[in-house]
């Protein structure tokens, strides 16, 4: 039986306001009754859902039948729940969170119990840089034959679809632009490699945990090269560094730093790090967010 309220935080609210043809408005008014079902077949005790949570899913922290704590997430349909599983299936707890069960149906995950207030962004850079590092270079495994997963290929032909739409947000980031949607046509044709990257990582996406001092939660998985995984680390509180003395430099030394660390080619780390700052900057111009996104621009103008 639950023990507190099943209610949807505001931030997935707010979040899902938008839904231009109603289905995730619908999706929210039959959440409690969807968690509910959960914790009564997988015999889980609500202990609260997570707040402020996330954009995309609810969050409940629960008891197994044994006692033991754990997380369920029910993410918003068609958020690729079902490939999030099959990444966390495939690395097997091997620096990410472990999964425990799922539900192909709802895509609901039940994962093991991190520390959720408690992630990479506590250390400082350098410290906090280092331990990402090292958790992103376990997640890079081949991927199974006949794997569910996008290629990086196709996740980004479609990603600049998006960006020549966002651009009339950002006219004056065209010739950025133009080099960006250049490096993406060239980058994936000639990487030479095909790993499971996580897709979406950063440092607020690493959680300290029991078993293991950092585990990553969230993947967007794709399969491609190491590159564009890192990019979004060098990318990582973008706005600290740009705040210091010297930010230009600074920004090519944390390429440079990063590519060695991990023996991946400094040149495409540069080159995936500025096609995702301008895809990134130009969206967050277009959504509105536009000192962010001039942020991010001037970023990538320096490498």
């Amino acid at each position: 039986m639950a023990t507190a309220p099943i209610e949807p935080p505001q931030r997935l609210v707010s979040s899902l306001s938008g839904d231009p043809d109603g289905l995730a408005q619908e999706w929210l008014r039959e959440l409690p009754t969807l968690v509910q079902q959960l914790l009564d077949a997988w015999e889980l005790t609500l202990e609260r859902v997570h707040a402020p949570g996330g954009r995309s899913s609810l969050l409940a922290l629960v008891h197994r039948a044994d006692g033991a704590p754990a997380a369920l997430k029910v993410p918003v349909p068609g958020r690729l729940s079902g490939q999030e599983g099959a990444a966390l299936t495939a690395w097997d707890g091997w620096g990410a969170v472990r999964l425990l069960r799922s539900d192909d149906a709802s895509g609901a995950l039940l994962l093991e119990r991190l520390h959720g207030a408690v992630s990479l962004r506590s250390l400082p850079e350098a410290k906090a840089l280092l331990e990402a590092a090292g958790t992103v270079r376990r997640l890079w495994v081949p991927p199974a034959e006949g794997h569910p997963f996008a290629t990086l290929l196709g996740r980004t032909e479609e990603a600049v679809e998006a960006l020549r739409t966002a651009g009339a947000h950002a006219p004056a980031a065209g010739p950025l632009m133009d080099e960006a949607v250049e490096l993406r046509r060239a980058l994936p044709a000639d990487s030479g490699e095909e790993f499971l990257l996580h897709g979406a990582f950063r440092q607020g996406k690493v959680l300290a945990g029991e078993r293991a001092p950092w585990l990553a939660i969230g993947p967007s998985p794709v399969v491609g090269e190491r590159a564009y995984d890192l990019a979004a680390l060098v990318l990582d509180r973008f706005e600290d560094l740009m705040a210091g003395s010297g930010a230009a430099p600074a920004a090519r030394r944390r390429v440079a730093k990063l590519a060695d660390s991990l023996d991946v080619d400094r040149d495409r780390l540069r080159a995936w790090t500025l096609y995702r700052a301008v895809d990134t900057g130009v969206a967050e111009v277009a959504s509105g967010d536009r000192q962010r996104g001039e942020l991010l621009l001037e970023f990538a103008a320096w490498l």
